[in-house]
């Protein structure tokens, strides 16, 4: 059963008994399993018929899409990546009445099953497209503010990386400040925030390094 503490008056009643508790369960798995969907890689597939990941950096987000087959199919890939983002938070927030708990765990599924993909034998992305996407699912106005530095880091310094590691660590505090939400989903974007940057391991030694890949809009360039 789900703790009543947990619930608020906005929660549907089939959400607090056992069966709303399995309904909850079989929804973050649903979220994982959404969140698994190789976009990047299926569509290089069916563009080149080759393997995104034997390509570029060998992720396979957008970025690498981007620079490895064209702008238009990395564009494809940001999109489909973060509406299976949105998709997934959203599908709980209907089903909770918005119990921000809920929420929260199923942006963590999410971006879980991106990074781990049981599809691709849990060798996935860094999960920054699909967390923009369950971002904007929870806090629209925080997203806004976040993607203005991401804009803005990126003209400085011309690093992708940079600007979603500067962006995603800044996600959780926006949250707060400008909406107050109730400490658990704070804790979970946080989570999120730091299974992101974690991701970026790489990017960061090679900003470290000097040898981060530079980004130009007509591809890329080292």
């Amino acid at each position: 059963m789900i703790p009543a503490v947990f619930l608020d008056s906005q929660t549907p009643a089939a959400t607090a008994g056992p069966a709303g508790g399995v309904l909850i369960a079989g929804l973050l798995v649903l979220a994982y399993l959404i969140g698994g969907i190789p976009f990047g890689y299926l569509l290089v597939r069916l563009k080149t018929g080759q393997d995104v990941r034997a390509m570029g950096s060998g992720n396979i987000g957008a970025t690498n899409v981007l620079r490895t087959t064209g702008r238009g199919w990395g564009v494809l890939t940001l999109v489909l990546d973060a509406a299976k983002g949105y998709l997934a938070v959203w599908l709980i927030e209907r089903a909770t009445g918005g119990a921000e708990l809920f929420m929260g765990a199923a942006m963590v599924a999410v971006l879980l099953g991106h990074a781990f993909p049981v599809y691709l034998k849990f060798k996935g992305g860094k999960a920054m497209a699909s967390y923009v996407g369950a971002a904007l699912c929870l806090a629209p106005a925080a997203v806004g503010v976040c993607a203005a530095v991401f804009v803005l880091v990126v003209a400085a310094w011309r690093y992708i990386s940079l600007g979603s590691i500067v962006s995603v660590a800044l996600f959780p505090p926006v949250l707060w400040l400008l909406n107050r939400p109730d400490w658990p989903l704070v804790a979970a974007t946080a989570l999120g925030s730091a299974l992101v940057i974690w991701r970026h391991s790489a990017n960061i030694r090679r900003l470290r390094a000097g040898t981060e890949n530079v980004f130009h809009l007509g591809g890329n360039k080292p």
